[in-house]
This record gives structure tokens, sequence and C-alpha cells, in this order.
């Protein structure tokens, strides 16, 4: 299933509104983007990355797993019906329960409370190159993913472009309050820049 956004000064606001498990401790996000990112800038020189975004087509995504900052203990799991992937046209989608385990259920409520807003992936890579398009910028392109081993929560992500967010279970009423909210802040922000 394909999620369409609208990018508004910056915000993006989902246009389509449902949880793909019930869970009292939904959580869902992008994991990475197939958007160029800046990995750091050194000596004046710009690093890039950029996955491609046939990338993961044929990758070993067979097992799965979440935790935070890609370290510790194991919060959901493909294996286990607890975590789930889908790869649409803006990248790699991810939705876990966290009930499973205290743990889980701690990362759960930092998410809910906009603690942690974040994600990250660890993964090995079949193909990749390299561009210098000038003599102050390098990209790196990542064509082929080999095997993906974990989608992680993150305090500080490479990418900016990723996000996580917490679902409650009175969803529907609680998301159209949200996205009113944002409606109205995103109202505000556009009189104010006129």
């Amino acid at each position: 299933m394909n999620r369409e956004y609208r990018n508004t000064s910056n915000l993006l606001v989902p246009t389509e509104q449902a949880k793909r498990l019930e869970s009292n401790f939904y959580v869902e996000g992008y994991a990475t983007t197939f958007t160029r990112y800046l990995l750091w800038e050194y000596d004046g020189i710009r690093y890039y990355e950029e996955i491609d975004p046939n990338a993961l087509r044929g990758a070993d995504l067979s097992d799965v797993i979440m935790q935070y900052d890609h370290a510790g203990k194991v919060l959901a799991r493909l294996s286990n019906g607890s975590l789930s992937l889908e790869i649409d046209s803006k990248g790699l989608f991810m939705y876990a329960d966290l009930s499973k385990s205290t743990a889980a259920k701690e990362l759960y409520e930092e998410i809910s409370a906009g603690l942690v807003t974040q994600m990250s992936w660890a993964f090995t890579i079949s193909r990749d190159s390299f561009l210098s398009p000038d003599d102050r910028t390098r990209i790196r392109r990542i064509e082929q993913i080999k095997k993906v081993y974990d989608v992680s929560a993150v305090s500080i992500p490479a990418n900016t472009d990723t996000e996580i967010t917490a679902r409650m279970k009175g969803f529907f009423e609680q998301d159209n309050l949200e996205l009113q909210k944002r409606k109205l802040k995103l109202k505000l922000i556009m009189e104010v820049q006129k």
C-alpha cells in the first residue's frame, strides 16, 4: 500500500489514517527514505548518500528486528509478527506492536512523548556507486541492498527524513484531533509568512 503525503511548510501531513494492526502500543514510520541526505561535511566537501528506489528488490528481509539505536534488546521482530515492513515510493515503511516486553513498552512511551522521533536501519550492500558532480560534493548511491538486519528508533539519525510515531488505542479520534491541530498550526504559519 502506498502512503500519500502532502508537504506543507516542511511538515508532512498524512492523507490517510489507518493503523495496520490492532495494538495499544502501535508505532509506525520510515526507517529510510529514497531522498538524498547529507552524511557529513569535512574540509568544505559535502558527503551525501542516497538509496536507489529499487535497491530493496531482492534484498534479504527474512528476519529483521527492531531495536533502539541499533543495540540492546530486540523490541519487535518480523518472525513473530510484531514487526512488518513495506517498501513504497517514499522508502522503507515499518510498523510494529511494542507490547511484547517491558523494554518495548518503554520505547513506545518515549516515542509517544516525542522524545524519540526518527529512525535508522542496519544493512549490507551488494552494489553501490560514487559520484562527484563537482569538487565540493561526493555522493554515494546505494544501488542494491544485500540484507536488512534491523530497523531502529534512534536518538540521532543519519537520514533526517526518517520518522517514527506512536498511535493510541482511540487512533481515529486522536489522529483526527492531531490532524486538526496540525492543520491549524500550518494555517497560522502560512498566515505569518504572507
